[in-house]
């Protein structure tokens, strides 16, 4: 009698979730967007950085707030330390067991040998890992630095639509300046990129935290509250007013206080200038020190950036807690929300060192960038319709395969992307082949071609062949 044999578990061949493999015409598009976005940084004179994908745990935790917190990768310890927390861990928990009487304290204690199994962690963006570089490498950095940074960074979020848990961002930097002509600066480079991918239509959306604090304290609500409610209006366009609504009266906020902002919001929501809003957010904030600052810089920016799509949004908050006067934001459309957001973060750098430093900075979404830009057809036509490879080297039989390879090996030599075919296949396969890769141009050295030093050219587009001398082969693709 035969064994039965197993069934063999199909192996996940997915990526984790949240991430992504990207196919060449994806790279390629990736490289477009990122070399308009590299150019254009250039041009305001921000220098190029990059800094390590994982950093310490400590230099990551608490500067993004409860909520950023919990979106942190955690790295666990290795080796021996690993397994000293985990036995520090295991001895806790079960001491909790045993105790319920003091089941609070000893909670409290596991959760914390819980945070220490880890000691790095994946950066959740590049704006702290540059204040930490700012703090640490101060003495090297000139006073005004000013660097761009396009590397990918990984949140535990929940993965949606332009939502990744890798995913790239385009970061610019002014750091040493108070000035609120940084902030006119960076949104005229952001600016210029967008309209150099082919954005037509776009808003810099614009508010500050300090005007945010005005309208909460004039609103009634107290220091103490002030950063639920920042984190629940941060919301609004994900959750709606009823959400936020919700969210707010939940985290203990006044109904008579969150009614006071939301008419607020309203009221300014009919208004279609930029001044008559500077003037209302004015009157709401009164006397308060805060309101006053923010309204200041705000009116000293749109001074600087007459020429920019800037409209101040009273209700833009931006999540990240490490922002401390003017927040900004792009918005394309409702179909994915902003492309990026940033603001001026002056206590940050000084965190991580002795001196407070002020800074102001803007982080592009690609990933959002380039959904929108597929959707909308806004990619040339010739980035998915190109190989990278500029001819094709055939092989006519196994006797020609050293002759094929060093054909291609010169051709390579005088500039050209080459792929050379790797099989002794029928002539017509290696065309079909050519064809569905896109190739432009295919060579073909038969026996009659290599007596007489020629070489045979098929231009894959037009179907049209020609005879090339061996020495030419490469001039005449060039020159096509």
């Amino acid at each position: 009698m035969k064994e039965k044999k197993e069934k063999k578990e199909k192996s996940n061949t997915s990526p984790a979730r949240g991430m992504r493999d990207i196919l060449s015409v994806d790279v390629r598009r990736r490289d477009y967007v990122m070399s308009i976005i590299k150019e254009t940084y250039q041009k305001y004179g921000f220098e190029p950085l990059e800094t390590p994908a994982i950093e310490n745990l400590e230099t990551l935790m608490g500067k993004y707030g409860d909520e950023g917190n919990q979106l942190i990768f955690k790295i666990l310890k290795r080796g021996e330390k690993l397994d000293q927390e985990l036995a520090k861990f295991n001895e806790l928990t079960e001491s909790t067991e045993l105790a319920n009487s003091e089941h609070s304290e000893n909670s409290e204690n596991s959760k914390s040998s819980g945070n220490s199994l880890a000691d790095l962690a994946l950066r959740y963006d590049l704006t702290v890992p540059l204040a930490r570089v700012a703090a640490n490498r101060s003495s090297e950095l000139p006073k005004f630095y000013r660097r761009y940074q396009i590397q990918p960074v990984w949140r535990a979020d929940k993965p949606g639509r332009g939502r990744f848990r890798e995913f790239y961002q385009c970061d610019i930097d002014a750091i040493g300046s108070g000035s609120m002509l940084v902030e006119t600066d960076v949104f005229s480079a952001v600016a210029e990129v967008l309209k150099n991918l082919g954005f037509k239509e776009f808003v810099i959306k614009l508010n500050h935290r300090q005007v945010l604090r005005g309208i909460l304290e004039a609103a009634g609500i107290e220091e103490a509250r002030q950063t639920d409610a920042l984190v629940a209006l941060d919301k609004l366009d994900k959750i709606g007013t009823d959400g936020v609504v919700g969210e707010m009266l939940k985290r203990g906020i006044s109904e008579a206080s969150i009614n006071k902002v939301l008419e607020l919001f309203k009221k300014i929501n009919s208004l279609s200038e930029n001044a008559e809003i500077l003037d209302a957010l004015k009157d709401f904030v009164g006397e308060n020190q805060f309101g006053q600052l923010g309204c200041k810089d705000l009116g000293e920016i749109l001074g600087f950036a007459k020429d920019l799509p800037i409209k101040i949004d009273a209700s833009l908050a931006r999540g990240l807690s490490y922002y401390t006067g003017a927040i900004m934001e792009v918005d394309v459309g409702k179909e994915i929300g902003s492309l990026g957001g940033g603001g001026r973060y002056d206590g940050l750098i000084g965190m991580f060192g002795k001196e407070q430093i002020p800074a102001c900075g803007f982080s592009l979404g690609l990933e959002r960038i380039l959904v929108v830009m597929e959707e909308r057809g806004m990619f040339p036509p010739e980035i998915a319709a190109v190989n990278s490879a500029d001819v094709m080297v055939t092989i006519w039989n196994e006797e020609s395969v050293a002759d094929s390879l060093a054909l291609a090996q010169e051709l390579r030599a005088q500039g050209l992307h080459v792929l050379l075919y790797p099989e002794a296949d029928k002539m017509g396969k290696q065309f079909k082949y050519a064809g569905q890769i896109n190739v432009p141009y295919v060579v073909v050295q038969g026996d009659d071609e290599k007596a007489a030093g020629m070489i045979a050219l098929k231009n894959m587009q037009s179907g049209e062949q020609e005879t090339v001398k061996r020495e030419d082969i490469a001039k005449r693709i060039k020159a096509a």
